[in-house]
């Protein structure tokens, strides 16, 4: 069993394919061989040390995916060999074949390929959590969203639009705003430098926005802060590129509620998973979500896709094929 692996912490360069002993799945556990795997943010925290610090080396990346179950272990009765299923957390994702808690898993609807099933379980997920729990958006609403032709950035503007809402994307160059503006975006600014606090504030009348969704570090910061309205809601989230740095709450303006999202609190329990996963599974089968795969590479090609996703040139979602 093939496998992608960090040999040490740093650039893409330590990313390699290397042979897995196949493993046998324990009491409560499913084998599932792995037909797609997610790329995200969070396997590039992982490569660059700022997470799985305890883990030894080389250590398998990838915590997302969708396949076809194997084999299952003791006490497992939801699944049965040749369930198609996928998982939102399960470190190891980057591999012909996994081992997964049973209770980590969902099945996937029989009208939802494997590569749109494992693209949008984190990233539908996250999504799903910023938009109709930590800021439900109601209609009428007007949303900032940060890279918003990524992956993240098109499922949240097309959740928020379902839900009534205004969507502001920022964008980091003018070939994405194409991108933005397909999943519904009702304006896009172009910016790199965090300078688009003015226009966002223009084009809501100089009133500002209901929510910011920010995951773009510390140069934007204080243009979301500024582009909120009074009483507005910060999202904050994505460690990979960095935080603001030590705040003064009493320094904040304008009564804004800021606070860092983690999307593991909308699916903290099985039934929650499955529930929040069948609703965007419904979204995607009726044509009302869309997930844009943006780039789809070989496994043995997961450096390329690293480099893809940190140099921001990439849109929508990566997905590696075993």
């Amino acid at each position: 069993m093939k496998a992608i692996v960090m040999t040490a912490i740093g650039g893409p360069d330590v990313l390699a394919l290397h042979d897995q002993e196949d493993r046998k799945p324990g009491p409560g556990e499913v084998l599932v061989r792995v037909a797609a795997a997610g790329v995200n943010f969070m396997d590039i925290g992982v490569r660059r040390g700022m997470a799985w610090s305890d883990m030894a080396l080389p250590r398998t990346l990838g915590v997302e995916g969708a396949g076809q179950v194997l084999a299952v272990g003791e006490g497992v009765s939801m699944f049965r060999a040749g369930d198609r299923v996928a998982w939102v957390y399960a470190p190891g994702s980057y591999a012909e074949q996994i081992v997964i808690p049973a209770d980590a898993l969902v099945a996937v609807p029989d009208g939802i390929d494997d590569r749109t099933a494992a693209g949008v379980m984190m990233q539908g997920l996250t999504a799903s959590h910023f938009t109709t729990d930590f800021y439900p958006v109601q209609q009428g609403d007007v949303a900032l969203i940060h890279a918003a032709a990524g992956g993240l950035g098109l499922l949240m503007t097309q959740i928020i639009k379902l839900r009534g809402g205004r969507v502001i994307g920022r964008v980091s160059h003018e070939s994405k705003i194409s991108v933005a503006m397909a999943a519904g975006a009702d304006h896009v600014i172009v910016d790199r430098d965090g300078n688009f606090a003015e226009e966002v504030l223009r084009l809501t009348d100089g009133v500002g926005v209901d929510v910011v969704y920010d995951g773009s570090g510390p140069v934007t910061f204080d243009g979301s802060l500024a582009s909120l309205r009074r009483a507005g809601t910060f999202c904050w989230y994505g460690p990979v590129l960095g935080g603001p740095g030590a705040l003064d709450i009493m320094s904040l303006p304008k009564s804004i509620k800021i606070g860092y999202a983690v999307f593991m609190d909308h699916v903290h329990t099985p039934d929650l998973l499955r529930q929040h996963t069948a609703r965007l599974f419904d979204w995607i089968t009726s044509g009302a979500l869309t997930v844009h795969i943006g780039g789809i590479y070989p496994l043995a090609d997961a450096a390329r896709a690293h480099t893809d996703i940190e140099s921001r040139t990439s849109t929508g979602k990566l997905i590696l094929v075993p």
